[in-house]
């Protein structure tokens, strides 16, 4: 699966770690309330960095990866469709973090401690399910149309779903945990775990964290198999996700505020879940059905995800501007309990 790629895995990863020990060892040393402002800035900083790589492979990747199957240019809007696709997608993570923090009732100077160590979980688990699906694929070609069916179905279901339910007293993860943890009733600084009358035990923040964990892997499962009908190179696969996912941090700082007002954003990201499942299969069936394999090209693709977005975005900002002129205010977030410690 490497292909004598160890040297680009090895610095690809090098560079994440680095990155993510400036952004916490540094940056975020001390627990403070992230603005809107520093959100914004490490935003730019996420999507430049992803660009600048993206450069990379466009101008580089015949040189670094040579045999590959790709050109250069071939490789880089594979790449950015996968990252676009992604990013995308994790804006849907969103949405479900600020019923997670709300429910918590979380203060706003730890959320970002609770969403890093997410993220590191989150790299380390997608990490496994791409090689895990890349091996796969390479191995069993029909997984191909269990992707497909599955990405489709994904959109239908999230196109039709009623919005999102958030019962932390019915994950099996959580209930799981406190079978072999005891829970205390505080939150406790920034702690996952604390010392109490000589018993040591996890903190509300800790379920929190698990919280985002099982979240960020249901969703994993449908976004994975979403890059792989753009690409199917392990590396251009991973790096992609990477990306999309550091920037998911500071992302959500910028939006949490503002999110309920997209309220065409789901349909837009149904609607490329379902064409990107159409991407997957249609090589396959057009060759069975019509004896010629016909594949939706990556630059096309591109620009069906890109417009698919731009129009759930434009026509969202539409409608809230249409309500809030009509004095009826935008679409407010759910209406939870201000602090949600009495499920602990």
């Amino acid at each position: 699966m490497f292909d004598g790629m160890i040297w680009l895995w090895v610095g690809f990863n090098l560079f994440v770690l680095a990155m993510l020990a400036l952004d916490l060892g540094v940056f975020h040393r001390n627990a403070h309330e992230v603005s809107v402002k520093e959100a914004a800035t490490w935003s730019v900083v996420w999507i430049t960095l992803a660009l600048t790589f993206n450069a990379l492979i466009f101008f580089f990747w015949e040189r670094l990866v040579p045999g590959s199957g790709y050109t250069s240019g071939e490789a880089g809007l594979a790449f950015l469709t996968g990252y676009l696709i992604e990013k995308a997608l994790s804006i849907d993570n969103i949405f479900v973090f600020v019923l997670i923090f709300s429910y918590f009732a979380v203060p706003a100077k730890y959320q970002h401690r609770v969403l890093f160590w997410g993220i590191i979980g989150a790299l380390l688990m997608r990490g496994a399910m791409i090689f895990a699906g890349a091996a796969l694929i390479k191995e069993f070609h029909w997984i191909i149309w269990i992707f497909g069916a599955f990405l489709i179905f994904t959109g239908i279901r999230m196109a039709t779903s009623k919005g999102e339910k958030l019962e932390p007293e019915k994950n099996p993860v959580i209930r799981l945990f406190k079978r072999f943890m005891p829970v205390s009733e505080r939150y406790d600084g920034q702690k996952f775990f604390t010392v109490k009358n000589g018993v040591r035990m996890a903190t509300p923040l800790f379920l929190v964290l698990l919280m985002v964990e099982t979240t960020d892997l249901i969703f994993a499962v449908d976004s994975i198999p979403a890059i792989f009908a753009v690409t199917q190179d392990p590396f251009i696969v991973y790096t992609s996700n990477v990306f999309a996912i550091l920037g998911l941090r500071s992302l959500y700082f910028v939006l949490a505020g503002v999110i309920h007002k997209f309220h065409y954003l789901k349909l837009g990201l149904s609607v490329v879940l379902a064409f990107v499942g159409v991407k997957m299969l249609l090589p396959d069936m057009s060759n069975l059905l019509l004896g010629v394999s016909y594949k939706i090209p990556t630059a096309a693709s591109l620009g069906v995800v890109a417009g698919i977005i731009g129009v759930a975005v434009v026509a969202s900002l539409i409608r809230a501007k249409r309500l809030e002129a009509a004095g009826e205010g935008a679409a407010e977030p759910p209406q939870l309990p201000e602090s949600g410690t009495g499920i602990i």
